[in-house]
């Protein structure tokens, strides 16, 4: 297939790109400016949003695949609030246009989501079917979604991405510095739930929306066994050989990150519903393997 990708320089998208690539698809990937380290590669190509608005220099494309946006993790102000929002409906907007603009439209499109659309779950188990919260993420999401839906596509896929593990990812190393220092322990309660993936994985399901025709709306991310956060510690710890025992109270998160620190302090017990029906197999599907498999390589 040819494919366009979105965020393709990023933690995701990078390691996107090496596995279409390595299987036979040519890809270009669209950014607002061409990182000056890109090297050559085959079967890879960037483009500039600018560029990529002439269909003749984009070429036909069988399937776009949308990852941009402004990252969750800084200081919730009104204008960080409002840069997380436009940012994705400008990119759902930009490839909405670059579909349109097709010769064909694209066979499917891609679009990634959040599992934050759910809200705050407490012991609640949630899928697909759930729906939405009432917060800011919450709302955030369903906006997202709604701008993807206008994409012109034969099929939209929206993948609602948990917390992606990698040894690479920035979110994951924050996690691991307090254990890598000896002083790891839960946040909070600890008993609020994380629904994670590995990247792997996250790529591995990219692929799977992109190949098969019966997967459409969206898809939860995640793998099948969330983890409350103490439960992540204990098998964090395990992972490096550190010890879990040093609390982080509620307050001082709040104090620290004020409205963002919901992002630690709440979670969702989400389970990948539609994915495993469809027959996706993990292969991660435990916080102790995923975990073990990070150490590894480090």
């Amino acid at each position: 297939m040819r494919i366009a990708i979105t965020g393709g320089t990023g933690f995701i998208g990078q390691a996107l790109v090496q596995a279409l690539v390595a299987r036979g698809d040519e890809v270009i990937v669209l950014t607002r400016a061409i990182p000056q380290a890109t090297k050559q590669q085959d079967h890879v190509s960037y483009l500039t949003w600018e560029e990529a608005a002439d269909p003749v220099r984009l070429g036909t494309l069988d399937a776009i695949v949308n990852l941009a946006g402004e990252t969750i993790s800084r200081r919730w102000t009104t204008e960080g609030k409002q840069q997380i929002l436009h940012s994705r409906l400008q990119a759902a907007s930009n490839v909405a246009a670059i579909a349109a603009a097709q010769p064909v439209r694209p066979h499917v499109v891609v679009n990634a989501s959040g599992i934050s659309v759910y809200g705050s779950t407490d012991e609640r188990i949630v899928d697909e079917s759930s729906p939405p919260g009432q917060d800011f993420l919450s709302d955030v999401v369903v906006q997202w979604e709604a701008a993807a839906d206008r994409i012109p596509a034969d099929r939209i896929v929206k993948l609602r991405t948990g917390v992606v593990l990698d040894a690479a990812g920035k979110a994951f190393s924050l996690m691991a510095l307090p254990y890598k220092l000896f002083v790891g322990g839960k946040v909070g309660s600890g008993k609020q739930w994380l629904s994670w993936i590995h990247r792997e994985d996250m790529v591995r399901l990219i692929l799977f929306s992109l190949d098969h025709e019966q997967l459409s709306g969206p898809i939860n991310a995640c793998a099948p066994q969330p983890v409350t956060n103490d439960e992540f510690g204990r098998a964090l710890g395990k992972a490096y050989h550190r010890p879990h025992w040093l609390p982080v109270p509620a307050f001082a998160f709040r104090i620290l990150f004020g409205e963002m620190s919901s992002l630690l302090l709440e979670g969702q017990r989400a389970l990948p519903k539609q994915a495993t029906q469809a027959g996706f197999v993990f292969r991660y599907p435990a916080i102790h393997e995923a975990l073990a498999a990070i150490a590894q390589k480090q």
